[in-house]
Formats: structure tokens, sequence, C-alpha cells
């Protein structure tokens, strides 16, 4: 497996394996790698010849305030797991290569219909760094595939968009959420939890779970579920940003028979946010 810092020496390599008429598969992550990401190398694997994996937390999509600085980085750690995965680079360029003249004007990619709600309403600006280095990562990449996460289900319309808005050769895929055997989802952000609040974290899942099982059954008014979901949030505990029931091609609210729904959540735990969603 290779490691590479530079721009540069990535594009080199792919240009190889072009070459060859190999096809290459990307999963772009922010490090600190949990069985989630491994689900993603996997996926990527089965869709490519060659497999590049990013290593990157990117500052431009945390807002002030937020954990940029405090973000758990673990790259020798990280660089092991993807080796043992049969990966073929690890992309891992320090904030200068990516932004070499710093982070303040640079160009800046929007997905407006989509960055400014659920999530986006409590983090401005977040969708747009999300977007923005994306798009610079698809570009330096170029890969055929390209491979997120649904437990991060706005970041992957926001990118399904701006790939189709952009015209950008790459077909973006979503691999399903993985979850601890108590229904957590994987998250980077899970090691930052206390023993009694990781005990806490699985009510998001049962709660979302019950709000789609009501969903299911018929139960049809949405502004009451999502007060009901808040409510559970709370009573457990949690400090709920939002419980948000949303349309699962547009994450428009939705009408009356829409069957294709999603259910949203963000909360935190202490200084945790965390975020999680079902499909029905």
């Amino acid at each position: 497996m290779q490691v590479v810092q530079r721009i540069s020496e990535l594009r080199e390599q792919v240009r190889c394996w072009r070459e060859q008429r190999l096809a290459v598969s990307f999963v772009p992550t922010m490090g600190n790698l949990h069985a989630g990401h491994v689900a993603l190398v996997k996926a990527a694997r089965e869709q490519g010849d060659r497999v590049v994996v990013s290593l990157f937390v990117n500052p431009t999509q945390f807002g002030a305030g937020e954990d940029y600085e405090a973000y758990p980085r673990s790259l020798e750690v990280d660089c092991a797991r993807l080796e043992a995965l049969a990966v073929d680079t690890v992309f891992a360029p320090s904030a200068l290569e990516i932004y070499p003249a710093g982070t303040a004007g640079h160009t800046r990619v929007d997905v407006p219909a989509l960055s400014g709600i659920l999530c986006g309403a409590f983090r401005p600006g977040h969708f747009s760094g999300v977007a923005t280095v994306v798009a610079k990562l698809l570009n330096i990449v170029q890969p055929d595939v390209a491979v997120f996460g649904r437990k991060d289900y706005q970041q992957l319309l926001v990118i399904w968009a701006m790939v189709a808005d952009l015209a950008l050769p790459v077909q973006v895929i979503g691999v399903p959420t993985v979850r601890e055997p108590d229904g957590l989802a994987c998250s980077s952000r899970n090691g930052n939890l206390t023993p009694s609040q990781r005990a806490l974290a699985p009510e998001l899942h049962r709660t979302l779970t019950a709000l789609a099982q009501a969903l299911r059954a018929g139960e049809s008014n949405f502004a009451l579920l999502e007060a009901r979901g808040r409510e559970a949030l709370e009573q457990a505990g949690m400090r709920p940003d939002y419980v948000g029931i949303r349309r699962s091609a547009d994450l428009l609210e939705p009408r009356g028979g829409d069957t294709e729904l999603i259910v949203f959540a963000a909360a935190w735990l202490g200084n945790t946010r965390l975020i999680d969603n079902v499909e029905l």
C-alpha cells in the first residue's frame, strides 16, 4: 500500500492505472476509521480494480466553535487498518496541500436546495464545505466510482446533486449504515461519549425506528410524530437539534400519499452531536 501526501503523486499513480485500463474506486474519509468505513472500503473493492482512500479532516465543513481541532486523528492506526483491507493508495494531504491559498477566499461549491435544512439549518456552511472538498477530491482522484455512507444521508444527497449539476464523470454509490450490536450507528465521534452517555446513545436509533413503524402503520400526522420523537429523546437525556420526516428523494416535507420517506434526527449527548436516520 502506498501512502501519498501530494496531489501530484496521487495523480501520477492514477495515470499509471489508467494506462493499464484499471477501474478506480475512491472512499473519501476524515480518518479515525471504524466498521462503517470498513464497509465502504469493501464496497469500493467490489466496484473497482484499484482503491484509493483519503484521510483528510476538512476545515471548511466545520463552523465556528465546532470540533475541528479536537476531531480525532489517528493516521498510523488508520493506515494499518487500510493496509489490512488491501487498499492500494492512501491519500493523506495536509490542509495546505488542499487549500494552498488558505480557506478564507477559496472557491466554494454550494447546493442550496439541500444545504440549508435539517443539519444545514444548525450548521450553516457545513454542506458547502462538504461539497467543496468532495468536488476537489473527485477532481484530484478522478475515480470511476466514489463510495459514501447512507448514515450521512443528507450529505449523500448533496453529493449526488453536485455530481449531477456539475456533470462530473463519476458514479456515486451509498452504502447502508453499519451499526453497533445495540443499534447505535458507527461514528468517529462515538469515542467521545462517556460510558454513561454511550449507554444512552442507542435511544436515538430506537426513537427513529419507532417513528418509522408508526409511519408504516399508517400514521400521517408528521408534525405530531416529530414532536413525539423530540420528546422521547429529551426524556432519554438528549438535546435534540431536530427530528424530521422528509421525502427521501429530495428532503421536502411529505404530502399525503408519499411513501418513500426517511426519518432524521440530530441530538446532543454532552458535547457530542449524533446523527441517524431510518429509511422507509
